[in-house]
């Protein structure tokens, strides 16, 4: 078996401003790691194309992608303090939009009877942006693009997002706030950036129930997550009975990340990871993708995805520890 890695160096080029914590040494840090293990034979790198306008404006507002566009070429636009595009910022989200799109393509190819396990190695991240608003470091919401794209053009009808990233995913649960074909699920610090994700929020009209947010308290390590996994988040996806499991894969939620306050180990995302296969393997026929979100610290942004690599190397059936 090989996961397929999807990367692009052109994502590199995107730089949000001297002694930004979204640098591009963070996928490049990620790609030496793999390339270096013994992973690596074990790993392929299939080419990346951008995302196209239509797929965007499944979950973007065209008037907000107008500004996005505009700012190709323009060495700075500033979207809010933490949010910078450089002249090349558009097409870097594009490009990892793009990789998520086509992470999709490759677990929903038919007539595969053992589905790939996808990797999109991406930059900048994607689950804050909403419909009409770039902030927390993201332009282009790739993981909400992929599951519209599974909906709009393979005719999915449930597809969950889990998003184990630090922070709440306000932009992916937005965008899915009113619908029922989407379940998004979040373990994030709680109260922290950006504010949003209290257990009261569950979505609204068709969708009300299909949001899970599971706040959790700073300082949470790997037995608060792995029982909120356990208790919480497997059962309701079990009752959801997704047919593609997308997973916004932060790692700023390990110990060394300097801008949160949890504390992950690195195998913590190999037991996060497992437990993700197992549900995929018993109700969509295996099909999940992981997408890349935020992780600062770069030895732990390496071991992290390492580790989700490796357990997705693993045979589904194996004993979780």
């Amino acid at each position: 078996m090989q996961v397929p890695v999807l990367f692009d160096s052109e994502m590199s080029r995107h730089v949000a401003g001297e002694g930004h914590p979204e640098r591009p040494e963070r996928i490049l840090a990620v790609r030496d790691a793999l390339m270096g293990s013994p992973l690596a034979p074990h790993i392929r790198w299939p080419a990346v194309t951008p995302v196209s306008r239509e797929a965007i404006e499944l979950v973007h507002d065209p008037r907000y992608v107008d500004r996005l566009e505009a700012t190709e070429g323009n060495q700075i636009t500033f979207f809010d303090a933490d949010t910078r595009a450089n002249a090349w910022s558009y097409r870097a989200a594009c490009l990892a939009a793009g990789a998520a799109v086509s992470a999709v393509d490759l677990v929903i190819t038919p007539h595969v009877s053992d589905p790939e396990r996808p990797f999109a190695l991406v930059r900048p991240p994607g689950h804050h942006a909403e419909p009409d608003r770039a902030m927390g470091f993201c332009f282009i919401n790739s993981a909400a693009v992929a599951a519209a794209h599974a909906i709009r053009t393979h005719g999915l009808g449930r597809v969950a997002i889990v998003d184990w990233d630090v922070h709440h995913g306000n932009g992916t649960q937005r965008i899915f706030w009113n619908r029922k074909d989407v379940f998004y699920a979040s373990l994030h610090q709680y109260p922290y950036y950006p504010g949003t994700g209290a257990e009261s929020e569950r979505g609204g009209g068709e969708g009300e129930g299909a949001t899970l947010n599971i706040p959790l308290a700073s300082g949470s390590g790997d037995q608060v997550y792995l029982s909120a996994f356990d208790e919480i988040l497997v059962p309701s996806l079990e009752a959801f009975e997704p047919e593609l499991i997308i997973v916004s894969a932060g790692f700023d939620a390990h110990a060394l990340d300097p801008l949160a306050g949890m504390e992950l180990s690195t195998s913590a995302y190999t037991e996060m990871t497992r437990r993700l296969l197992a549900l995929a393997e018993s109700s969509s026929g295996g099909r999940i993708v992981h997408v890349l979100e935020g992780g600062y610290d770069l030895h732990a942004l390496a071991g992290g995805t390492l580790a989700v690599i490796e357990a997705l190397l693993e045979p589904v059936n194996q004993e979780m520890e």
